[in-house]
This record gives structure tokens, C-alpha cells and sequence, in this order.
């Protein structure tokens, strides 16, 4: 790695005002993005600032239908909170699948989110279920957060605080996991909302995180698996690579989107 200046804030204010300073500042949540990019010199910042210590940014609450959950805390604590199991079942599951146990235990919803890793599974929740992504400047939508891949409306000097999750009426994550990494090659997450059926795809995209629209439509009439049964992906706008071509992927997403249909039914 290229030397950089290690910042570790005690406040999410200090946090926020090292980064409006500092020149060329990432930062640092997990460290399960970011440590691998900068061990591989694709990423050099001049100044790290570490949020780990910051309890600010960790913990979830369940009130008035909604499930809150701070950006800095880990897929672990969430795969294991009772207060997620009960009104989020989908969301728990989704959480215990991602990487294995180290990930688990370092990465946090809040890194996760704030990279749009096309092959990130928490993406396809925040979009699938309509969260409200709540930083320390302002509150944004989730079909006005993810952009494209590893872009997001996040400004440089904009830290994510928290998510705020609708409880849903029902919802379901399916993933077909890389054998060797197991972060998704297509991953499916299907939601009934109060505005309607909402289907969102990660793993797939060459854009990232995607909503389904066809197969929100089809549900919306008739949410059953046999629903999709009709419908193609177009996978022109998915990635292709030495683990699966855009072909492979468009199958997988339909296979996944039907098992999530089967699992929130």
C-alpha cells in the first residue's frame, strides 16, 4: 500500500469535519472493500478516516413499521437481532449469507451500501424494500441512491448515519453465491410493499443494483413463481465474465426471482 494518514474520530462530528479537510480522504467502515483495493494499489488515499469506534452509527430499533439500522453496524448484528428476525425476516436472512464468518463480523451494512459493489447482496435490500438512506447532510431515497456501478449520490463530504427499512408485508432474498467467494452472482430480492410489489436484482448488473420492473409488473397481478414463467432479462445490461457470461447470469436472475416469490409466498 501507498503511505496514508490514519484519522480514528471519537464523534460522527469529528468524522465529518476531517473529511470536509482532509485531501483525498476515504472512508473506512468494515475495511472489506477497502483494504483489499489499497492492498492492490487501485486505491491510494492520502488520509484514512476510520468510523469503527464511532457507537453513533450502530444499533437497530423497530418502531412505527419501520426498522432502523445504523450504518456502521455489522451483517453479523444484523443475521442475529431478534428485533430484525421478527419484522424483517428477509433482510436477517440475507445478512448471514453474505461472505463468510469474517466478513460477517468486520463488514457493515453502511460500507456494503456506500460502494454499489455489483456483487453486494445489501443493495438489493435497501432498493427491493424501499429504504431511506439517511446521512449526515440529508435523507435520500433508495431509487435515487444507487447510480451505477460503485456510484452513488453520495457527496464527497456525506456520511451515511443509518437506514431506515419499511417493514414490508412479506419479502425474500434468493442469491446464486460465487463458489469460491460467495458474493452473489445474482441475488433477488422481492418485497410486498404499501407501494406495491417491488423486485430488485444484485450481482447481475453491469450497473449495479437494479430494479425488475417486468417482473413487478407480473407479480402485482399475480404473485405466484409461475408469474415470471412468461418473462426474459435482457442481458445486454448484465456483466460477463470468467464465471459466468450475460446469458448464464439472465437465467440465474429469473431462477433466483422465482425462488424469492416461493420464499416470501
Amino acid at each position: 500500500m501507498y503511505q496514508t494518514t490514519y484519522h480514528r474520530p471519537s464523534s460522527l462530528s469529528e468524522a465529518t469535519s476531517l473529511l470536509a479537510s482532509a485531501s483525498e480522504a476515504k472512508l473506512l467502515a468494515g475495511g472489506q472493500t477497502l483494504i483489499p483495493t489499497m492492498k492492490q494499489r487501485l486505491a491510494a488515499p492520502s488520509n484514512l478516516i476510520d468510523l469503527g469506534r464511532l457507537d453513533e452509527l450502530k444499533g437497530i430499533t423497530v418502531s412505527g413499521g419501520t426498522v432502523t439500522i445504523g450504518a456502521g453496524t455489522t451483517h453479523y448484528a444484523v443475521s442475529t437481532s431478534a428485533d430484525v428476525k421478527s419484522a424483517i425476516p428477509a433482510l436477517a436472512k440475507l445478512a448471514s449469507g453474505i461472505g463468510d464468518p469474517h466478513v460477517r463480523y468486520a463488514g457493515t451494512i453502511g460500507g456494503s451500501v456506500a460502494n454499489d459493489d455489483p456483487a453486494a447482496d445489501y443493495p438489493s435490500a435497501v432498493l427491493g424494500l424501499g429504504a431511506t438512506v439517511v446521512t449526515n447532510k440529508r435523507e435520500i431515497a433508495a431509487d435515487d441512491f444507487f447510480l451505477g456501478m460503485f456510484t452513488t449520490a453520495l457527496e464527497e463530504d456525506e456520511i451515511i448515519v443509518k437506514f431506515v427499512f419499511p417493514v414490508p408485508t412479506k419479502a425474500a432474498y434468493a442469491k446464486f453465491a460465487n463458489p469460491a467467494s460467495r458474493y452473489a452472482m445474482a441475488g433477488v430480492f422481492v418485497a410486498v410493499t404499501s407501494g406495491g410489489v417491488r423486485v430488485a436484482v444484485t450481482g447481475a448488473g453491469s450497473n449495479g443494483v437494479f430494479r425488475w420492473a417486468d417482473a413487478e409488473r407480473a407479480l402485482a397481478a399475480n404473485f405466484s413463481a409461475s408469474a415470471l414463467d412468461g418473462l426474459t432479462v435482457d442481458s445486454s445490461e448484465l456483466l460477463s465474465d470468467i464465471h459466468g457470461d450475460a446469458a448464464y447470469r439472465a437465467n440465474l436472475v429469473k431462477v433466483m426471482g422465482k425462488r424469492a416469490v416461493t420464499a416470501a409466498g
